[in-house]
């Protein structure tokens, strides 16, 4: 596996890769690399010829200092998964190399981005959407590959794709689950004994959620039920439950059976800021 921690670095090996007739895949993490996005590679191997990872805790994205200076940061276990996993390359660069300026250009996205981790998080996909554009720039791929555990952050992904023309196609994977039913990420290592053996709630209400709302409960009922569930448990601090359409992200006043939802919620563990959702429905 190529390591690579510059853009030059990175454009000369995509320029011949792609001279070479290559069709690349790019699967963008923030490190502290665990199943989920060992699955993401080899989706993106099984789909193209080479695969460019890249290990990069975006500062712009964050929006809470002590969250990002927190961040697990682990690079040389990122390598050694990476390169078990059979990835072809991995752009590892530092914050000057991706920001050598401070950014002027900003990101809005509208409606979908004034819901849930876009009202919780002030500025987020400002950054998400300004280092995804950097990424694709350099490593040029074919296919991006991200994970539908962040789907508010993959309806941001194909928005800016669509709007700025993008040669890509962005592809989104299923949410990979430790086998009690917690959706694997990178914060989960940051929870105590006590916080993980509780974290499986999480899940276990959005399952519940996306029954009632199938059987055909109300959405406002469904959130409710989904709060109070939280609440009762005096470990977790919800932030959020929606219940919302699949592709706009905006709130159901109501449910058609069939209808493509998402059930999004975001609570605190142990301090620790966990997401997670269930599609029904589509």
């Amino acid at each position: 596996m190529k390591i690579f921690v510059t853009a030059a670095e990175l454009r000369t090996y995509v320029a011949a890769a792609r001279g070479a007739g290559q069709r690349l895949g790019l699967v963008p993490t923030m490190g502290a690399l665990h199943t989920g996005h060992l699955a993401l590679v080899r989706t993106a191997l099984a789909a193209t010829d080479a695969v460019v990872a890249t290990v990069f805790v975006n500062p712009t994205q964050f929006n809470n200092p002590d969250d990002f200076r927190l961040y697990p940061r682990v690079p040389d276990a990122d390598a050694a998964l990476l390169e078990s996993a059979g990835c072809t390359a991995l752009f590892a660069p530092a914050p000057e190399e991706m920001y050598p300026a401070p950014t002027v250009l900003r990101f809005d996205f509208g409606p979908l981005e004034r819901v849930m981790e876009g009202a919780h998080r002030p500025g987020h996909f400002n950054g998400v959407a300004t280092v995804v554009s950097k990424l694709l720039h350099l490593a040029q791929p074919h296919q991006a590959f991200f994970g539908q555990k962040d789907w508010q952050q993959l309806a941001v992904v194909r928005q800016l794709v669509a709007d700025l023309s993008f040669d890509v196609e962005i592809v989104g994977c299923p949410t990979v689950r430790e086998s009690d039913g917690l959706a694997l990420s990178s914060r989960n290592r940051r929870l105590t004994p006590e916080g993980r053996a509780v974290a499986p709630l999480l899940y276990q209400v959005l399952q519940t959620a996306a029954a009632r709302l199938a059987q055909g409960a109300a959405p406002a009922a469904v959130q409710a039920q989904a709060l109070a569930t939280l609440s009762d448990n005096p470990r977790f601090t919800a932030e959020y439950v929606e219940v919302a359409d699949a592709l706009t992200l905006q709130p159901l006043a109501a449910y058609a059976s069939g209808q493509p939802a998402v059930i999004c919620l975001a609570a605190h563990l142990d301090g620790v800021r966990l997401i997670d959702n269930v599609v029904v429905g589509g």
